[in-house]
């Protein structure tokens, strides 16, 4: 069984971002990068799956500039097959991406895709449930569990109620959760092995697909402070203050 497994370069999670100066976008000059957290876990599972004997080959793709190489490599550390660079210097947006990982899986015809439920830079969320609307699969999202079966998972997924667990025949779109899994630690020996792998460089204006964006980003802004609390004599006055100040009751 074929898996393809995606991968994002985003800014680093234990990095505070910082706002441009124009308030454009966030500024990412010398700013420390690494493979998105939820993609982790995607490669992660698709590893154990392979050691588990499931899995015979883990196709790891990644889309962006030429930099975006770095985080196929951690992918190889890990323990992917084959890595796909789509390079494109235009901003992609989630559709976009759909529609690039729509003509891989043609071509490439894995059985499985599994994916991060979302990129920490800009919390879409919406690429996994696109791509399995362009190519009609089923789909699992929110994933804290997989069971691998010949022609179908058994997918435990996160709700709001608790935990649901759902059977998708195969191809099938799984997007993981937090819960997943816990990546492995990446060994040295593995990282220099990683480096000695040849990546599959492709256009993505090759693949014929509209990348033309939907969204227009007018600015991006710090989240307001917190304004200082304050304390109140009463249970009355704090009533007082939630119907008049607050305005929630």
């Amino acid at each position: 069984m074929k898996v393809m497994v995606t991968v994002k370069r985003v800014v680093d999670y234990n990095v505070k971002v910082r706002i441009a100066t124009d308030g454009s976008d966030v500024d990412i000059a010398n700013v420390k990068m690494s493979m998105n957290p939820f993609d982790e876990i995607a490669v992660e599972e698709a590893v154990r799956l392979k050691e588990q004997g499931k899995v015979t080959e883990i196709i790891a793709v990644t889309c962006g500039t030429a930099a975006s190489q770095d985080v196929l490599r951690t992918a190889f550390a890990m323990g992917a097959d084959r890595g796909i660079l789509v390079t494109s210097q235009a901003l992609l947006q989630p559709l976009g991406v759909a529609k690039i990982l729509q003509a891989l899986v043609v071509r490439e015809a894995p059985q499985l895709v599994l994916m991060g439920k979302q990129a920490i830079d800009d919390d879409c969320n919406q690429t996994g449930q696109m791509l399995a609307g362009l190519l009609n699969w089923p789909q699992a999202t929110f994933a804290s569990k997989v069971d691998l079966q010949p022609d179908h998972a058994l997918v435990t997924r996160e709700v709001d109620g608790g935990l649901q667990t759902i059977a998708v025949q195969l191809p099938a779109i799984v997007t993981a959760d937090l819960r997943l899994n816990e990546p492995r630690y990446v060994t040295l020996p593995n990282i220099m092995k990683a480096k000695k792998k040849d990546i599959e460089s492709i256009e993505a204006e090759s693949l014929g697909v509209d990348l033309a964006p939907r969204l227009q980003q007018l600015k991006v802004a710090e989240p307001a402070g917190r304004a200082a609390g304050v304390k109140l004599a009463s249970v009355d006055e704090l009533i007082e203050k939630l119907k008049n100040e607050a305005k929630v009751i």
